[in-house]
């Protein structure tokens, strides 16, 4: 805290706290305030008064109390340590708050994200006389078994190395090398820097997405596809399965490195997700999955204005190692209870509301935050990415509140949960006629080169099906099903093998957890097969009756139990028992 000034408290609304003006503060700065030295953020200067959001309980501060200014903005600091680690809304370390404070965190207590004194195996990528600029990396360590972290020069820093520490064990303080500026100025660069939340890093360049973030859950893989660096909504009313959609991405997902942002859950549901973490082995590398995992904890009973800081802190935490060249994929749960937060900030500085009292601002705070989703090339000269996963918890899980269609203008990949689907225990809940991917065009080319040609022309085909079952269905509830001809009765019982035996997916099976995509192109492959056979039969006059007493479709439905991820191959004896119920069938029609 050099160069501190400090102003008087005015007055105290909840949060936000209004103190005497004078040229001291500026906009988007970091103060400390009251006796307790509670982390505050300038939000608003005016000629009489200004306006500070406390990220921490005001109970207890009273007027003329002092507010210490620290001359910078709202900051985090990055470094080696972060990942594996579990933070409060604004990169505060829970576990070290723990040992401090016990089980509730203390009001003013300032602990560093970093710890600077654990010794990390650093590795120098530079010599002296190389000339560096902002993004490049100069060192890397080991930060967890399944992570390099690589050091960058910071941002507006630039000149030619002037001074190297060999290779060896240190910490995070120690300046790795000394860089002499084009101004003559010698300037020492330790492992870690700062970044202020609310600015996106910068980078080179956006590269096309054209490579999907593979989850291994059918009916995102196959049917609503997301790119890295892109954006999808889960919007679902309270039970319809969001927080446990976005555990089951984290865990599968081939991201590099997950940050999971619990912005207002309940304190049991991060509880589980603790839980969880700590026991999951990461099925790429059989290390622990919190390896590659950062965790940000602010629950539904911390501070509302740290909720609001929360998804800012995760989004440049992506950023941050997206530069260094790795995939990153964020889960913010939910960005509701952040626009909540908004709300709440907003009705306090008695701002003017907007629709369902939600402030003004409230879809450009939206924009902001997916628009630093991205594939960048970045200035180290990696390419790297960020992908954003954020839940909607619409109140009665009604979609056109403000908060879910301000989401759906800004997101590309639209995961609808249904309510009825979620009571029949069908998870994941996503509901196949309102749900979409616009991502699906640019993604076409990868998967036809990387997975089949025909994968494109499968998934169109189940999407086909699955809504011709759904006119059907209006007429069946009208006039029942057994007045409808046998080539329409199949539409129905081959989109129920698509739905019961391909999109809903066990998340406590072994085999049905996660699906590679080649066993999801097999189990289309086949569904197809069966109908198009079926079809023929239905067209040589054969009942349906004689086609489902043959078991096939049952067959289908098991298949994502009965066939192990490794052995693939053996979905293509189901064909074999197609084509020989289907030559069999023929034979005793023939002569009919």
């Amino acid at each position: 805290m050099s160069n501190e000034t400090s102003v008087k408290i005015y007055g105290i609304n909840g949060p936000v706290v209004t103190v005497e003006s004078n040229d001291v503060l500026k906009m988007s700065e970091m103060v400390y305030v009251g006796n307790e030295n509670l982390i505050g953020e300038v939000i608003g200067i005016g000629d009489d008064y200004s306006i500070i959001q406390v990220y921490e309980s005001t109970t207890g501060i009273r007027p003329g109390e002092p507010v210490t200014t620290t001359g910078r903005s709202m900051s985090l600091k990055l470094g080696p340590g972060i990942v594996s680690n579990i933070f409060d809304g604004i990169l505060r370390p829970l576990l070290r708050i723990k040992e401090e404070s016990g089980a509730f965190i203390d009001r003013g207590i300032n602990i560093d994200a970093l710890d600077h004194e654990r010794l990390f195996d650093v590795t120098v990528k530079v010599e002296k006389g190389q000339v560096l600029k902002s993004g490049d990396i100069f060192c890397s360590c080991p930060e967890t078994p399944l992570i390099e972290h690589r050091c960058m020069v910071p941002n507006g820093i630039e000149g030619e190395v002037v001074e190297v520490v060999p290779n060896g064990q240190y910490n995070v303080d120690t300046e790795i090398i000394k860089l002499k500026t084009p101004s003559g100025e010698v300037v020492g660069i330790p492992m870690w820097q700062e970044w202020p939340i609310r600015i996106p890093r910068p980078f080179e360049k956006r590269i096309p997405i054209d490579t999907p973030l593979i989850t291994g859950q059918r009916v995102i893989d196959t049917l609503f596809p997301i790119a890295k660096g892109g954006c999808a909504a889960i919007p679902g009313g309270f039970g319809t399965g969001k927080t446990m959609t976005q555990h089951q991405l984290a865990k599968w997902c081939d991201a590099d490195i997950i940050v999971y942002v619990g912005c207002g859950e309940r304190g049991n549901e991060m509880t589980q997700v603790l839980d969880e973490f700590a026991e999951l082995i990461d099925p790429k590398s059989n290390e622990k999955l919190t390896n590659r995992t950062v965790l940000i904890a602010n629950t539904s009973n911390m501070p509302v204005a740290a909720r609001e800081a929360s998804i800012y802190t995760g989004i440049t935490l992506g950023e941050f190692y997206r530069d260094m060249g790795y995939h990153v994929a964020i889960m913010a749960d939910s960005t509701s209870r952040w626009a909540e937060a908004l709300r709440e900030i907003s009705g306090r500085l008695e701002e003017m509301p907007a629709e369902e009292g939600y402030p003004a601002y409230l879809p450009s705070r939206l924009a902001a935050f997916y628009e630093r989703a991205g594939f960048v090339h970045a200035l180290s000269g990696k390419d790297g990415s960020v992908s954003i996963i954020g839940a909607v918890s619409p109140q009665g899980g009604d979609f056109s509140e403000p908060v879910t269609q301000n989401t759906q203008r800004f997101t590309r990949c639209f995961w609808a949960l249904d309510k009825q689907l979620a009571y029949a225990r069908h998870y994941p809940s996503i509901n196949w006629l309102q749900s979409y991917s616009e991502y699906f065009t640019d993604l076409a080319p990868w998967f036809s080169e990387r997975v089949d040609p025909k994968f494109q022309p499968y998934r169109t085909r189940l999407m086909a099906l699955l809504q011709e079952e759904s006119r059907l269905m209006e007429i069946v509830k009208l006039i029942g099903g057994d007045f409808l001809p046998d080539d329409q009765k199949l539409i129905i019982e081959i989109a129920r093998v698509i739905r019961v035996g391909f999109l809903q997916q066990n998340a406590f099976h072994a085999s049905d957890t996660y699906v590679p995509l080649e066993k999801q192109f097999k189990m289309m492959e086949v569904i197809v097969y069966l109908y198009n056979a079926a079809l023929e039969l239905v067209g040589m006059s054969v009942p349906m009756s004689v086609i489902l007493g043959s078991g096939l479709f049952e067959s289908l439905i098991k298949i994502k139990y009965d066939v192990p991820n490794d052995q693939i191959e053996l979905i293509d004896g189901y064909k074999t028992q197609i084509d020989e119920f289907v030559d069999k069938t023929k034979k005793e029609y023939a002569n009919i």
